[in-house]
């Protein structure tokens, strides 16, 4: 009876092991995925790919950029976000600083985000993303940038 309950619980134990690190890959799987969704939106805003920004985007998604203005859609969120990468150059890099899964389909994503200027002045900000999984494919469904009170 001893040996046939320790076989149970050997079992159940060793089951649970393999979920968790099957969940565990998994989750480090789609951090990647997610991490590369935000590499490949700066990549865009700074070559200024407009196909490659918009294959990233939900088509309802939206915008809060540092200056308070909102872009809601993908039309006027694309166009906001060229017109920016033209008309404020500089090297725009974001470093993905947190990945928290909600669930398997929405995740929120913590950024720093720098732009350093032509003149050698660099703005310091943080983006938070909303992901959502659509067909197998995470894009971007919003995203809201901010100048911290303090750098």
């Amino acid at each position: 009876m001893i040996a046939k309950s320790l076989t149970i619980l050997i079992f159940f134990l060793f089951t649970f092991a393999n979920v968790s690190a099957q969940e565990n890959k998994t989750s480090i799987e789609e951090h990647n995925k997610i991490t590369n969704l935000i590499a490949n939106y700066a990549h865009a805003r700074e070559t200024k790919d407009a196909v490659l920004l918009k294959s990233i985007l939900t088509d309802d998604v939206d915008q809060l950029v540092s200056s308070g203005v909102w872009r809601k859609n993908i039309t006027e969120s694309m166009k906001g976000m060229l017109k920016s990468s033209k008309t404020n150059p500089g090297t725009r890099t974001l470093t993905v600083d947190n990945v928290r899964l909600l669930n398997s389909e929405n995740a929120i994503v913590d950024a720093k985000y720098q732009i350093e200027n032509s003149n050698g002045s660099t703005r310091k900000m943080w983006s938070t993303f909303i992901v959502v999984k659509r067909e197998e494919v995470w894009k971007i469904a919003a995203i809201r940038n901010m100048l911290p009170a303090r750098p």
